[in-house]
């Protein structure tokens, strides 16, 4: 999205006539519609565009008003993000148990690496609680006992905080539609796996389980299925030694563990690479998969080019590409 766009998102039960009634109003007022997306998933309705508001014929209240209004009529909830409301854009991280991830964006936040703020740390059981205090954020246990989570509180608080970033960090629970759709294109996710292999829980498990001697791990945009998201980041390790030292099976547990001691730290730099690319402008994504824009600065997809410029530039079966092979007639 270009700087100088209005972000419109609204969202709520499907029914007929709901894009007429939102655009006409706002053809009305002198605004331009840029860019238009919308979906529905079981009985929700999801519609985002870019308008270009700079000539309308209204202020920027009034618009919020009418369309405020015309969301109470239609029951939807309407949000409309004017370019430069505020210098500062604001990330809430969710997170359940591990805390590795959230210490590695913590750190990055407070370093000036990541450019934006950390508003909130959003979980769905209480444990990280201390580490979000000791660095002065917001945290909202939105969990019952069993770790469930209130969605609608959940969306409270994304709205108070006027959250620009969504950022799963080790998130044990999968999002509802109703959140996806609010913050498509706005919600990353570390998954502790080379995806789309191994997608779900218990990746390192299901890894070892197959006898995988190159692991890895991804950060990627949430979609509705489960894991399937654009993939932005993916960083691979050699499996140690140790993790098949003897039977994995007969102490699953401890080979799970020295895996996750190599891939913790890879989870965090992946995630924490995935966030600053975002949050620079950095990476686009269209039609299941990311873009790194023409005017990307220092990040780029894939491997490094130190190593990318071992790869080999020619293919192995050179026989098929002899002119000589070539010219010989097909039958």
């Amino acid at each position: 999205m270009t700087s100088d766009l209005t972000e419109i998102t609204v969202i709520g039960g499907d029914d007929t006539g709901l894009i007429a009634r939102i655009t006409t109003l706002l053809f009305e007022r002198g605004i331009n519609i840029e860019d238009l997306d919308q979906a529905v998933q079981g009985g929700v309705f999801r519609m985002r565009m870019r308008v270009d508001a700079s000539g309308m014929a209204a202020t920027r209240e009034e618009l919020r008003a009418d369309l405020r209004e015309l969301g109470e009529d239609l029951d939807l909830d309407v949000q409309v993000r004017f370019p430069g409301d505020r210098d500062t854009r604001n990330v809430a991280v969710m997170v359940t148990k591990e805390s590795h991830p959230l210490e590695r964006l913590l750190a990055a936040s407070e370093s000036g690496e990541l450019d934006a703020e950390i508003s909130a740390v959003i979980g769905n059981h209480d444990d990280l609680l201390p580490l979000a205090e000791e660095h002065g954020v917001p945290f909202y246990d939105i969990g019952d006992d069993g770790g469930r989570p209130d969605e609608e509180r959940l969306l409270e608080v994304l709205a108070d905080h006027e959250i620009d970033l969504v950022v799963l960090a080790r998130y044990m629970r999968i999002l509802s539609p109703d959140v996806v759709f609010r913050y498509e294109d706005r919600i990353i996710n570390v998954h502790p796996s080379l995806l789309p292999a191994f997608p779900g829980a218990q990746a390192y498990r299901q890894a070892i389980e197959k006898g995988v001697r190159v692991a890895g791990v991804t950060a990627h945009y949430v979609t509705t299925d489960l894991d399937q998201g654009p993939i932005i980041t993916q960083h691979a390790f050699s499996v140690p030694e140790e993790v098949y030292r003897g039977d994995p099976a007969e102490d699953m547990e401890a080979a799970v563990a020295a895996l996750e001691r190599v891939g913790q730290p890879l989870e965090a730099d992946a995630l924490l690479e995935a966030v600053r690319m975002h949050l620079a402008d950095d990476v686009v994504a269209g039609r299941g998969r990311t873009h790194l824009r023409d005017s990307a600065g220092e990040h780029q997809l894939g491997l490094p080019e130190s190593l990318a410029a071992d790869l080999p530039e020619e293919p192995v079966d050179s026989y098929s590409r002899h002119p000589a092979r070539q010219a010989s007639p097909q039958k």
